[in-house]
């Protein structure tokens, strides 16, 4: 499977959090919501992979670092302030695996992504609710073509 990677050069750099000049994208959604976040106005500040979170592997039982997509400050209408860890993911990696009969190494990969991801969102939630902020997940259906 190739994936759209890159470089992202905002228009806004003062709104980015962190080296401006240092922002990839390892997914086309990725791409499309780091041009969402420069060209919005409600959003004041953001950044990509800025955060290091911890979180225990239920893989191997041992402490990792896990970086959150994004870290955004946004500007509701009614001028409150909200803040939000965003993750990307296909909507397939936040649903449990489909169990065959027989496990194939392909059944196994995606039992262990999907448990793996879950240790890093129930980390981030408890993270989150530490700094009073939220955690959202996006997948294809939130990010328009």
């Amino acid at each position: 499977m190739k994936y759209h990677q890159g470089k992202f050069s905002p228009k806004n750099p003062e709104k980015y959090i962190g080296d401006s000049t240092k922002i990839f994208y390892r997914s086309g959604w990725e791409k499309k919501t780091m041009l969402f976040f420069d060209n919005n106005e409600s959003i004041l500040e953001w950044g990509s992979e800025e955060i290091i979170i911890p979180y225990l592997s239920p893989v191997d039982n041992r402490i990792h670092r896990y970086f959150p997509d994004f870290v955004v400050v946004s500007k509701s209408a009614d001028g409150k302030i909200n803040r939000y860890l965003v993750e990307v993911k296909p909507k397939a990696q936040t649903l449990p695996p489909k169990m065959k009969k027989k496990a194939t190494p392909r059944m196994l990969t995606e039992i262990m992504t999907y448990e793996v991801n879950q240790a890093k969102w129930a980390a981030a939630e408890h993270w989150c609710k530490t700094k009073k902020m939220s955690f959202l997940i996006l997948t294809e259906e939130h990010i328009k073509p």
